[in-house]
């Protein structure tokens, strides 16, 4: 485990360098022990080129839930191929997901908290946790604007729900910086976007959010604010 005063320094360190400086930073330092994790937002897509730019040999996964939007399929192909990556995918496991359906129903997320927790648990969680098998640090493309839950972290973070390192490069980003390094970098993205969908996650848990709302408020809208992490991101 890193010790929180280590991971003071690189915070403040790292205070005022750019995305592209921590993601190289970091990547150097944990050669072989890191990857990143995309969900091929925004903030995933921009660091996908970063990460690809510094090391293209760095390991890049994704989960496939089995309830994504179709446009999600066609973006994970054109990624691969636009950055030359090998976009590793991990799925849950099959006979969990069919006794938590038989059990609770296809659309259990809306009846309650419990279920949609547990069904981002078996979807997300599980297949994450084998993800990260052999890892030391992870980088993700968290921004504190996106949501209340995300307002206090940091560039560099203990991640004690897995025993590792996470790594925010973007952290400080507005959605205005973000678009603007898409458009000239000429990222590909999900067009799900240009259709009012800020933040996409699985079908039935995404829509489209209307102005004025925040990044997240079309995620498990049905949800308090203050609830609304599937737990990839748990303090």
């Amino acid at each position: 485990m890193i010790d929180a005063s280590t991971i003071a320094d690189w915070n403040d360190q790292l205070s005022g360098a750019s995305a592209q400086q921590i993601v190289a930073f970091f990547l150097e330092k944990f050669k072989g022990k890191i990857a990143f994790s995309t969900s091929l937002g925004l903030e995933d897509q921009v660091l996908t080129q970063m990460v690809a730019d510094v090391d293209p040999s760095t390991r890049v996964f994704t989960l496939d839930t089995g309830r994504l939007f179709p446009e999600a399929y066609d973006l994970m192909d054109r990624t691969s191929k636009k950055y030359k990556i090998n976009l590793e995918v991990f799925f849950p496991n099959a006979h969990e997901v069919e006794e938590m359906v038989t059990q609770k129903g296809i659309n259990l997320f809306y009846d309650s908290i419990e279920n949609r927790k547990l069904c981002c648990r078996l979807r997300k969680l599980v297949p994450l946790a084998r993800a990260m098998q052999g890892l030391d640090a992870w980088i993700t493309g968290l921004r504190r604007e996106q949501s209340v839950t995300r307002e206090n972290m940091q560039v560099v973070e203990w991640d004690a729900g897995n025993n590792m390192l996470k790594i925010n490069p973007l952290i400080d980003w507005t959605e205005k910086q973000t678009w603007d390094y898409i458009n000239e970098h000429k990222i590909p993205v999900n067009p799900l976007h240009k259709k009012g969908f800020a933040s996409i996650g699985c079908q039935p848990c995404t829509r489209a959010i209307e102005p004025g709302e925040e990044t997240r408020a079309g995620r498990w809208w049905w949800e308090n604010p203050e609830t609304k992490e599937c737990g990839l991101h748990k303090k």
